[in-house]
């Protein structure tokens, strides 16, 4: 489809009466009320095109007793009557669009030029029509109001092997059609199971009824086509048809709503009133230290409370990806801390480095490691100096038995420390790990086994990276004792999730 505004379509039908002033005059009243509109819409006036010597069966040609052979008849106009009136659709701005009900009406269409081809309902399976039309090369604008998704689906396939842009319009083809049979959610149900297709909504509601309208803009659909007309002392509009100023209100109504609704497929940007207003409902951060100064601020020196200060550090400022550093001077218990005085550095992206560098490792060894695995980057000395001093634990399970999968980086090294309760066996998987325990250093490989015993100090690096199971009793949080200890950061693990996307995109 050309078009990128949301295009409103004026369906005349058969309401230009046989007239051929009377449809320049509902042209030209259009014109009227769409003007204001014209930077933000397209719009486009349609007609319906039928070949009434050959459409209508000649037993039938004189039953005026008949409805719609009537209403057909009475308002015929000549193929020149049309081209003046496509003239006039063009002067006023609009584009020109028709909807044949026969092969010759699409003959008739390529000759008068018009920019779309509309199909309608009733014709939506009407095969050798679609041929037809589909011979014409034309956008084409198709309703599948009272088809089975069987047939929409095979329509749509039939014009995407034939590379025609096809747009789909719901429509519910009850004249004029209640509010409780309009089926608005149709709309979310064409653009998921259509999602390369512009959808649309094709309305036969009474034409004062200003909230399908609301709906449709709500729920993404970029085509609204209405029935108009106008009345007069010897014509009445159906009721379905929209006069004038029925068609002015309801693009105030449909204006409105697209501006309720907002930016598409992006996230809004917030006004800085917006963020004026949640800062002052948010909790500000203090200090819980009898002192601090210059340098790095661990969680342990902090608390929340409300209310904050304007230009005050905020509780959501502080993620496990950010590190807080007081510039100058120090800062007393109840303090605020506030932004003028301290540089965040994000570590976002070096999370991501380390993440990605432990997936290669884990590719590489072929291990089976289960989606959603919780996952932690644990750096004794602060993520700046992750890559010489730390590892990535995974755990699998942690029950009477446990399991994790470990993960040491080329050149990296995990600190000297014991557990009391614990007893555990590594498994080399892939890569090579040093293990020094009880003074004793050794490199393992692939395949090799190694039990630590409760109790005994043990290191492990490895030279070119490696991938090992931790296979012990039950892990218990405390029961890690580090030499150490007091010169590492708190916290010293970071917490990231493997899910399964990622193991996916890993494993590719």
């Amino acid at each position: 489809m050309k078009n990128v505004k949301p295009l409103f379509i004026f369906e005349m039908a058969n309401n230009h009466q046989g007239s051929l002033e009377h449809g320049k005059r509902i042209i030209r009243s259009l014109k009227e009320v769409c003007g204001k509109y014209t930077d933000r819409f397209e719009f486009a006036v349609k007609f319906q095109f039928r070949d009434l010597d050959t459409f209508i069966h000649p037993a039938y040609k004189d039953r005026m007793d008949i409805k719609n052979v009537k209403r057909f008849q009475d308002t015929r106009l000549s193929q020149e009557q049309f081209s003046e009136l496509v003239d006039e659709v063009r002067k006023n701005g609009f584009t020109a669009i028709c909807t044949p009900f026969d092969e010759v009406s699409v003959d008739n269409i390529v000759a008068q030029g018009f920019e779309y081809i509309k199909i309608a309902s009733c014709s939506f399976g009407d095969w050798p029509l679609l041929e037809k039309i589909a011979s014409a090369q034309k956008p084409v604008i198709a309703s599948a109001a009272g088809s089975d998704i069987e047939l929409v689906d095979k329509v749509v396939s039939f014009f995407e092997h034939r590379k025609i842009d096809l747009s789909l319009m719901h429509c519910v083809a009850e004249y004029p059609t209640v509010t409780d049979k309009l089926q608005m959610n149709q709309i979310d149900f064409y653009r998921s199971r259509y999602p390369k297709l512009r959808i649309g909504f094709s309305t036969h509601e009474a034409p004062d009824n200003m909230n399908p309208i609301m709906v449709a803009v709500a729920k993404g659909a970029q085509i609204f086509e209405k029935h108009v007309g106008v009345p007069t002392e010897n014509i009445t509009l159906n009721g379905y048809s929209a006069n004038p100023q029925q068609v002015g209100e309801w693009l105030t109504v449909a204006a409105e709503a697209f501006d309720m609704c907002g930016l598409v497929g992006e996230r809004y940007h917030s006004t800085e009133k917006e963020q004026a207003d949640l800062a002052a409902l948010q909790r500000g951060v203090f200090v819980k230290s009898e002192r601090i100064g210059s340098g790095k601020i661990v969680g342990d020196d902090l608390y929340f409370a409300f209310p904050c200060q304007e230009g005050q550090l905020l509780a959501s400022h502080l993620s496990k990806y950010n590190e807080i550093y007081l510039k100058n001077g120090s800062l007393s218990r109840d303090e605020p801390v506030m932004l003028k005085d301290i540089e965040i550095k994000n570590n976002v992206y070096d999370i991501r480095e380390f993440v990605s560098a432990v997936m290669g490792l884990l590719k590489d060894s072929n291990i089976v490691v289960p989606a959603d695995s919780s996952c932690e980057l644990s750096h004794h000395y602060g993520l700046e100096r992750y890559k010489d001093t730390g590892c990535a634990l995974i755990d699998c399970i942690n029950r009477e038995y446990c399991k994790k999968i470990l993960v040491v980086l080329p050149g990296q090294m995990n600190p000297t420390h014991y557990h009391i309760q614990k007893e555990e066996t590594f498994l080399v998987i892939y890569g090579d790990l040093t293990i020094g325990q009880e003074g004793v250093e050794k490199v393992y490989h692939k395949g090799d086994m190694i039990v630590v015993n409760r109790g005994a100090k043990h290191f492990f690096r490895s030279e070119n990276g490696c991938v090992f199971e931790e296979i012990s009793t039950t892990h218990q949080g405390t029961d890690s004792f580090y030499e150490n200890f007091e010169d590492f950061i708190s916290p010293r693990k970071t917490k990231v999730f493997i899910t399964k996307e990622m193991l996916e995109f890993f494993n590719k």
